[in-house]
């Protein structure tokens, strides 16, 4: 306890995740909906992972890279949603202080890490459109692991600042976090010292990690639509197309709530809006991912049949 009464949430050793306790009609539908999406995710990443490491076929760049999404995927969900199963099934809502520190690094360090991986795919499928006579060079295996390396290094030293950051404040008074996880806006409100340095600190990552990559992928994309309206093929704009587009959607299901979430303050953002945002992007989005790469991939469905022993 601090000098004015406070309890110092560090000092108690645990935190109560609020998550959706103000609609407990709505947990148990919660519980059954965010279970079915966790599990989807399980084995539509588990799956890709799979079967591009057994299919010598998709050995290749684009499945390198999106298995690495796909495992990354599989530990970013990780990382909450069984605990927000945990906290939705019963009335026990508490998350050790050492659980909460690990929780908001590991999924800081994910998130940041899938929008660098998203510039490299997105970088991939530039070379492979606009520069396919230089693409076994520009994309060697060496430099694949490199760009690969370099998106999960980037993540987990951003994370490593902000959760320094985050938990060297003072948590002041109640230790009730108002989301289903730890996350860094959620833990700022509980501050009792002034926080815009913080929450600038915040902004400025965010838009580097966020914003830039957003150009870098848009701008990819425009050079790759420029490439694809010069072909004469109908069959390689349809596949073009079919890949660059299942990228974009995945792009697109990410990006969209990240701004929502993190370019903002804390202040200027409803919490309630903020946790069905975040719901959003950490249950539904990565049980996407492996439908919008795999459907009508003719890649995929050949791989599938081989490993089956269909002709």
């Amino acid at each position: 306890m601090n000098d004015d009464g406070k309890v110092n949430a560090s000092s108690e050793g645990y935190f109560i995740l609020v998550g959706f306790s103000n609609w407990p009609h709505l947990e148990v539908v919660l519980f059954v909906v965010v279970l079915i999406f966790y599990l989807m995710t399980l084995v539509g990443n588990l799956f890709i992972i799979t079967l591009s490491y057994l299919d010598s076929h998709l050995h290749t760049p684009m499945y390198f890279f999106l298995s690495n999404l796909s495992f990354l995927d599989l530990c970013y969900t990780t990382s909450s949603i069984p605990q927000l199963l945990v906290n939705l099934w019963g009335p026990e809502k508490t998350i050790s202080y050492a659980g909460c520190v690990i929780q908001l690094y590991f999924v800081l360090a994910l998130g940041t890490t899938e929008c660098v991986l998203l510039v490299v795919m997105s970088y991939d499928r530039y070379a492979a459109v606009c520069r396919p006579l230089h693409y076994t060079v520009l994309m060697h295996p060496r430099f694949c692991y490199l760009l690969a390396v370099a998106s999960w290094v980037s993540g987990f030293t951003n994370s490593a600042l902000h959760s320094s950051f985050t938990f060297w404040i003072p948590l002041c008074g109640h230790h009730q976090v108002d989301h289903f996880f730890c996350e860094v806006p959620a833990l700022l409100r509980l501050s009792c010292v002034d926080t815009h340095a913080n929450e600038l600190t915040l902004m400025i990552t965010s838009s580097v990690f966020v914003l830039i990559p957003l150009v870098l992928i848009l701008t990819s994309y425009g050079a790759i639509v420029q490439a694809v309206l010069r072909m004469q093929s109908t069959t390689g704009l349809q596949r073009v197309f079919g890949t660059c587009g299942a990228h974009l959607m995945v792009v697109s299901l990410f990006f969209i709530p990240a701004m929502c979430i993190y370019l903002q303050p804390p202040s200027g953002n409803s919490q309630d809006q903020g946790k069905f945002i975040a719901l959003f992007y950490t249950v539904v989005t990565p049980s996407l991912n492996p439908l919008i790469y795999t459907l009508r991939n003719k890649d995929v469905r050949g791989a599938v049949k081989r490993l089956m022993g269909w002709k």
